[in-house]
């Protein structure tokens, strides 16, 4: 059997040997980079190797991290690619694959419960020719599961080859969402001041580089707790003053609603927008998962829930009608039908478990 070089890797969670070798490069970096910071974001994570294990990674490939947590939740797993050792944690000393080791050729489906998906983890060796594939199925592997209609369906292509360029210039994720968080507050502004069009436009750049900070950060593994509360602080704020400026827009147009039309508008979207949120985070304390990977119809209705970018599809249909001040109006009847279904699901969630039921996402067997 040949023998691939070995070399050893200082970690906070225990011994790291990073066998074999490879000259080529992925979203910017060598695979041996590439370990050291999952190995790093495991650690921060609080993983830890068992006692006398050993974690070992090839580096001549490239592996959803979903492996890694798997291998670091269970000790004496191990995954391997063709017969190909991938990852695993064995004991002290125990070089070779064992004979339970899960094939990864076989298509094995693991729950992504970080991207609400059940899938099959990717692996592959990387070679120069290899590396555009391999690229281009990380970044799908990045994508979450359960998201809005727009994120899942009209821009993960542009987002790709956005994604992959700033990894090739070296931009950070955090330096992606402050360029972001400019054009969220111009399209604000834009919005006040009537020029509809333009702002959604700019909230078009926007919502997309939206998508692109986080699968950067997963694709170049440089997530980070400053990065997280950036991002989805940006998220949890804004899509009220979005709505409210769209509301001072109006007159522009000459569509202004009266002060009573235009006050209930707002208070019934910014009470179901924070409601919804509410809701959710209920859920997630009470059944350990998110409200929207329940069901299969949960799953379905977070497509068009009413969140910033299917409300942006309802402005936008408005718009194309002339019509503005109906498309907020709307808006407002979905958010009030929206925070029903998020009620009745709670509802129906803890009448379950009182029945006795077991509350899990039917994404864990699918």
């Amino acid at each position: 059997m040949i023998r691939l070089p070995t070399q050893q890797l200082s970690s906070p969670i225990g011994p790291v040997t990073l066998i074999g070798a490879c000259d080529t490069r992925i979203w910017g970096m060598s695979t041996a980079e590439r370990c050291r910071r999952m190995v790093r974001e495991s650690a921060g994570r609080g993983d830890r190797l068992a006692d006398g294990h050993v974690l070992t990674i090839s580096l001549n490939h490239v592996f959803d991290p979903l492996l890694l947590r798997e291998v670091l939740r269970t000790p004496g797993t191990a995954f391997t690619l063709d017969g190909e050792l991938i990852v695993a944690q064995l004991p002290s000393g125990q070089g070779d694959p064992p004979a339970d080791a899960i094939e990864l050729s076989h298509s094995p489906l693991i729950y992504n419960s970080q991207l609400r998906k059940l899938e099959t983890p990717f692996a592959q060796k990387l070679t120069p020719q290899s590396r555009p594939a391999i690229e281009r199925r990380s970044y799908f592997g990045a994508y979450k599961g359960v998201t809005d209609l727009l994120t899942k369906y009209l821009w993960p292509e542009l987002a790709f080859w956005l994604t992959r360029g700033a990894a090739r210039i070296g931009m950070t994720p955090n330096m992606v969402t402050a360029i972001g968080a400019l054009c969220c507050v111009a399209a604000t502004l834009l919005f006040a001041q009537g020029l509809y069009w333009t702002g959604i436009l700019v909230g078009f750049v926007f919502m997309v580089l939206d998508t692109v900070d986080g699968k950067l950060a997963r694709c170049t593994i440089t997530s980070s707790k400053w990065g997280d509360i950036f991002d989805h602080g940006i998220d949890l704020i804004h899509p009220p003053f979005w709505w409210y400026a769209w509301g001072i827009g109006l007159p522009i147009w000459g569509l202004a609603l009266d002060p009573e039309s235009f006050w209930l508008t707002m208070a019934v979207i910014l009470a179901g927008y924070v409601l919804q949120r509410v809701i959710e985070g209920i859920f997630m304390r009470a059944f350990g998962m998110h409200i929207h990977v329940w069901r299969r119809f949960d799953t379905r209705f977070r497509l068009i829930t009413a969140r910033r970018n299917p409300n942006m599809v309802i402005l936008f249909a408005a718009l194309l009608c002339g019509r503005p001040d109906i498309g907020l109006i709307a808006v407002a009847w979905w958010t009030a039908i929206s925070l029903l279904v998020h009620g009745v699901q709670l509802m129906q969630a803890y009448a379950a478990r009182a029945r006795g039921d077991t509350i899990r996402s039917w994404l864990e067997t699918a």
